[in-house]
């Protein structure tokens, strides 16, 4: 079975004593990189006075290489060594930034965290062995899920993924992707940043940043001057116009009458298909010529994907088999579990 753990990309520089101030490791991440302690995911959240996240980060970026060392640390007890990991980036950068990312990750890591804060001891270390890396664009990852893990599509498919950083389409078929169908824009930040416009009309926001405010457009609600404010309605305009203005332009050159002869299957997947106003837009807008599909948990459908081709690059193993989603928004780790 498919084990999955989450959480958020942001990260920042602090050498305070947190000592109990969570639950466990996956919200308790303080991790030791180049000389200072960074806290990252959840405990930044809480702890954090400007947790940040660059967007769309290459392997050589301390953000990116601090995110791989939490989720390497959390899944260092559950898999056998050495391991093989596969991880991706979207297809605008992949090429990009493949061969710094095997370079950063194929080696013996050692990773040193902070265990007071979920009530262990303090500075503790783990090490992984990483013999085998695969660098696959985000998108084919998500095909592999679909094809390989619970859904066990078939036959020809589109698969539309909207993320933080990018949203990114492809057609997959029973003998491959179809490379030419593959785009890459921009992702959630946009609709994030409009509803931050609307809101700067009449609300100071200080500091905040479209990171930052991602949990209140999550949530539907923020105080600001100890006022609950309502955005469920400004989320909810501020969804439409990102469909209307980056989505819908980009899916004109990928949803052709000549595509449609192939397939009118979709599956729609990514962080930002939880919102059901987002749906909406792809159901009023292709309702009635394609059958549309939101997978289930789909945040976490790359990070599946990339596991899965861990097991074939490692020659079937499961147990040595990762998966790593650094994204914009959030990282998912994916091992097997009980394998």
């Amino acid at each position: 079975m498919l084990l999955s753990q989450t959480f958020s990309s942001l990260i920042e520089n602090n050498n305070t004593n947190l000592a109990n101030t969570s639950t466990d490791l996956l919200n308790g991440l303080k991790v030791f990189h180049n000389n200072q302690w960074y806290i990252c995911g959840n405990l930044a959240i809480t702890e954090g006075q400007a947790p940040h996240k660059l967007i769309n980060s290459s392997p050589n970026d301390m953000d990116y290489q601090l995110l791989v060392k939490a989720a390497m640390l959390l899944i260092a007890d559950n898999v056998g060594q050495p391991v093989t990991i596969t991880t991706g980036f979207p297809y605008s950068t992949y090429r990009i930034y493949k061969d710094a990312a095997v370079e950063y990750l194929r080696k013996n890591h050692i990773i040193e965290y902070d265990g007071s804060t979920f009530g262990s001891t303090g500075k503790k270390t783990k090490m992984l062995d990483v013999a085998n890396v695969d660098v696959i664009p985000e998108i084919v990852g998500c095909s592999i899920a679909l094809r390989k893990g619970e859904e066990r599509a078939s036959g020809n498919f589109f698969i539309l993924s909207c993320g933080f950083g990018t949203f990114e389409s492809i057609l997959s078929t029973d003998s491959g992707v179809v490379e030419q169908t593959m785009i890459s824009t921009h992702g959630m930040r946009y609709a994030i940043n409009y509803m931050i416009n609307e809101l700067t009309k009449n609300h100071y926001l200080g500091f905040r940043t479209a990171h930052t405010l991602d949990e209140a457009f999550q949530r539907g609600s923020l105080y600001l001057d100890r006022k609950n404010i309502d955005v469920r309605e400004i989320r909810k305009n501020a969804l439409k116009a990102y469909y209307n203005e980056v989505i819908s332009p980009a899916l004109r050159n990928i949803i052709t009458d000549k595509n449609l002869t192939r397939t009118n299957k979709v599956y729609l997947c990514g962080g930002g298909m939880y919102y059901q106003d987002l749906v909406d837009c792809f159901t009023t807008e292709f309702g009635e010529i394609l059958q549309i599909e939101v997978v289930s948990d789909p945040a976490t459908l790359a990070s599946k994907g990339y596991a899965l081709n861990s097991v074939r690059v490692s020659g079937g193993s499961k147990s040595s088999a990762v998966g790593i989603d650094v994204g914009n928004s959030t990282t998912v780790v994916t091992n097997f579990d009980g394998e």
